[in-house]
C-alpha cells in the first residue's frame, strides 16, 4: 500500500511539474513594462548622445574652415602691402591717406594710403562690391559674407602695443598695419570677426 502511495505522489508530482512547464516558459520569454522602458530609455540617451556630438563635430569643423579661409584672406593683404613705403615719395608725410590723385586701389602707392581718407580705414567687402581683394588687388570671386578691413597708424618705438592713437598718424617712424577679417554667413544677423592680424611695417 505504501508503494502505491508512493508512486501515485509521484505521478501526480510530475504531472504539476508538466502542467506547469508551459506557463513558466511563457512568463520567462516577456519584457515586463519596467524593463522596457529602461531600454527605451538608454536607447534614446544613446542616440542623443551620438546627435550631440555629431552637431559637435560640424560646428568645430565649420569654425576651422573659416580660420583657415580669414588667415588666407589676412596674409593676402599682408604680402600686397609687405614692399610698400610708409608714406608716398612725393608729398611724404603731409599728406596721411589717399593723395587726391588716388581714386582707386590701383593708385595706392605707400601704406598710409591704406588707412583712408577718413583715417578710419578701409573695408574691402563682397558686399560692398570692391572685395575682399588678394594680393594682386583683384577681387575673389565667390566670397560671399566675406570682407576684410584695413587700419594703418603710427605707434610709439617703444610701446607698440599701445591703443591706436590718430594723434601720431605720420608723427612716428614705427608704422602698423592691422587687418580684419569678418564673415557673415545666411543666418547671422550681423558679421563676426573670425580673425584679427597685425604687423609692423619692414620699411
Amino acid at each position: 500500500m505504501m508503494r502505491a502511495f508512493a508512486r501515485s505522489s509521484e505521478a501526480h508530482v510530475r504531472r504539476t511539474w508538466v502542467s506547469d512547464a508551459p506557463r513558466m516558459n511563457r512568463i520567462r520569454r516577456g519584457f515586463t513594462l519596467i524593463e522596457t522602458a529602461l531600454a527605451t530609455i538608454i536607447v534614446g540617451v544613446g542616440i542623443l548622445a551620438l546627435v550631440a556630438a555629431q552637431q559637435a563635430f560640424h560646428q568645430k569643423n565649420m569654425w576651422s574652415t573659416h580660420a583657415s579661409t580669414a588667415t588666407w584672406l589676412a596674409n593676402e593683404l599682408r604680402e600686397m602691402t609687405l614692399n610698400l613705403p610708409r608714406h608716398d615719395p612725393v608729398t611724404g608725410t603731409g599728406v596721411w591717406g589717399p593723395e587726391d590723385n588716388e581714386v582707386s586701389i590701383d593708385d595706392f602707392d605707400d601704406l598710409d594710403d591704406f588707412d583712408g581718407s577718413a583715417g578710419e580705414g578701409i573695408i574691402f567687402s563682397d558686399e560692398l562690391g570692391n572685395g575682399p581683394i588678394n594680393a594682386r588687388r583683384a577681387i575673389i570671386a565667390n566670397m560671399d559674407g566675406w570682407s576684410q578691413t584695413v587700419r594703418v597708424y603710427n605707434v610709439e618705438p617703444d610701446n607698440i602695443t599701445a591703443p591706436p592713437d590718430p594723434l601720431l598718424d605720420g608723427l612716428t617712424t614705427m608704422m602698423m598695419i592691422e587687418v580684419v577679417v569678418e564673415y557673415q554667413g545666411p543666418t547671422d544677423a550681423e558679421p563676426w570677426e573670425v580673425i584679427r592680424m597685425s604687423w609692423i611695417s619692414p620699411n
